[in-house]
């Protein structure tokens, strides 16, 4: 079983560190100059929330390469561990009972899930509780990851699997109300966040990697953060249908904040959100405690080090998600309304696709997918190419969620009904590695970046715009964010296909 551990612990702490600390720079330095540039020209910002925000940025740095450090020492291992061991006991009703537990636990410990929830909660004024959204999206997700490691074991084509899952979703969105339809779609990008992702890309490839056949191993590595997420979706549509929730209303108390401290803004979340990642890591680390007595019987050394993995993710999530919570979120609801407020719709939806790109390119998730593509592919799909797909995918989606804000005429349904029927159309001719990718990219580009900052920046928008509806405008945005890399990445994958076949290589291995 070392052997699963030891393929992502092969770096030297300092050099992992630097290469972690040097990408993560790289990433939120754009948010960070545009959010200054906006200051000294069309948005400025009070001087000590200007200075928040700086902060708050130093803090995303810092908190994001510690957790993906515990990303790559502690859960990535953990998940592939388990995947191993599970697959292991030839039992299908192992695999599905193993399916159901992790998915429940990893997904309502997500901490982009709970800020939605939160969120969704305060919005509608205790309409939709956050508990409530909470379990039911963690209960259908979970369901999802039970039926997404039973296709691994069965060999059923992930395509065909995708195909059944949304023909029921579009189903079901028929008897959905239009405000919880916007929520429910937001859930599935919500909830395969900087926990959920890592952990079921490795869970995935731990189940498949034990495939005799080594190309049906490499396409069955990807898929299972995708189907998941339907889960996340449905969940919600099937609450909507068989519960009376009423007319919702939107009750956002918007006010531009004013802070007279630089440490208070981040010290009332700490206790919070160090509770909440309390909750998020604790149950991976009992199971991985009782499994190591029971069954992995790691040596010391790789038993420290893995345990010293969640120790980093547990530092990292708490600082990374205060540097959020305290300065991205306020900056990006003050941004959206001020420019809004200036009736410039045109350069509201330009600065909506610029904000989408280089949040993307800060979202952690996205980095571990696409470490992960370069892995499996051995080098061939260049992490570069499906980096720039992605943020494409996102600077897109923002763009199109502003002009949904904008013109009263488009809603959600809109842009997703055909965007899902084109990708699902797609999912037959593309390479099949690439229909697992895409999918799956489609969750992992929604993290919290996008469910605080972004979602903050869409409900100021909505909130300035006399004629929109904070609950139905100022919700969907995650939703768009998780369809729209899924069309970029099929479209990489079409040129992928073409270029392979012109150079004699097979492109659907």
């Amino acid at each position: 079983m070392t052997f699963f551990y030891y393929n992502y612990t092969g770096c030297e702490p300092m050099n992992l560190l630097f290469d972690k600390f040097k990408e993560v720079s790289l990433s939120v330095l754009p948010i960070t100059i545009i959010v200054l540039m906006l200051n000294f020209t069309l948005t400025p910002l009070d001087g000590t929330m200007l200075l928040t925000f700086i902060i708050g940025a130093f803090l995303i740095v810092v908190g994001l390469t510690l957790f993906l450090i515990g990303i790559d020492i502690g859960i990535a291992p953990l998940g592939k561990l388990l995947g191993a061991t599970i697959s292991t006991t030839g039992k299908v009703s192992i695999v599905a009972v193993s399916g159901l537990v992790l998915g429940f636990l990893i997904s309502i410990a997500e901490p982009g899930l709970m800020v939605l929830a939160n969120q969704v909660d305060a919005v509608t004024d205790g309409g939709i509780r956050g508990t409530t959204l909470l379990v039911v999206v963690s209960l259908g997700l979970a369901v999802m990851v039970a039926v997404g490691m039973l296709r691994i074991v069965y060999n059923i084509p992930l395509y065909k699997v995708l195909t059944v899952l949304y023909g029921v979703t579009f189903i079901l969105a028929i008897f959905t109300p239009s405000q919880l339809l916007t929520i429910a779609f937001d859930t599935s990008g919500a909830t395969t966040g900087i926990l959920a992702v890592p952990f079921i890309l490795a869970l995935s490839v731990g189940v498949s990697a034990l495939k005799k056949d080594s190309k049906a191993g490499e396409k069955d590595s990807f898929g299972l953060v995708s189907i998941a997420s339907v889960g996340a979706i449905m969940s919600v549509m099937v609450l909507s249908i068989f519960s009376d929730t009423g007319e919702l209303s939107s009750t956002l108390q918007f006010e531009l904040p004013v802070t007279e401290s630089l440490i208070g803004p981040f010290s009332s979340h700490l206790s919070g959100i160090a509770g909440e990642s309390i909750m998020s890591l604790a149950p991976l680390l009992i199971i991985f405690l009782l499994l190591q007595k029971v069954s992995f019987k790691l040596e010391k050394k790789a038993f420290s080090r893995l345990l010293k993995g969640f120790i980093y993710s547990f530092l990292g999530l708490v600082l990374f998600m205060v540097g959020v919570n305290g300065g991205f979120m306020n900056v990006g609801t003050i941004i959206g309304y001020s420019l809004a407020s200036r009736d410039s719709y045109y350069f509201l939806i330009l600065m909506g696709f610029i904000l989408g790109v280089v949040t993307m390119l800060a979202e952690p998730a996205v980095y571990v997918l696409t470490h992960q593509v370069e892995d499996v592919t051995s080098g061939y799909v260049k992490r570069r190419a499906v980096l720039t797909a992605l943020a494409l995918g996102g600077g897109l989606a923002i763009g199109l969620s502003m002009i949904r804000i904008i013109l009263p005429g488009i809603q959600l349904w809109h842009y997703l009904i055909p965007g899902y029927a084109l990708s699902i159309g797609l999912s037959y001719v593309v390479p099949k590695l690439f229909v697992g990718i895409a999918f799956d990219a489609g969750g992992v580009a929604t993290g919290p970046m996008t469910a605080t900052f972004i979602l903050a920046f869409t409900q100021g928008a909505a909130e300035a715009i006399p004629w929109a509806d904070v609950l139905l405008d100022g919700f969907g945005m995650i939703a768009m964010v998780a369809l729209m890399p899924i069309l970029t990445l099929q479209i990489l994958g079409l040129f992928f296909s073409i270029n392979s076949r012109k150079e004699g290589v097979d492109s659907d291995g």
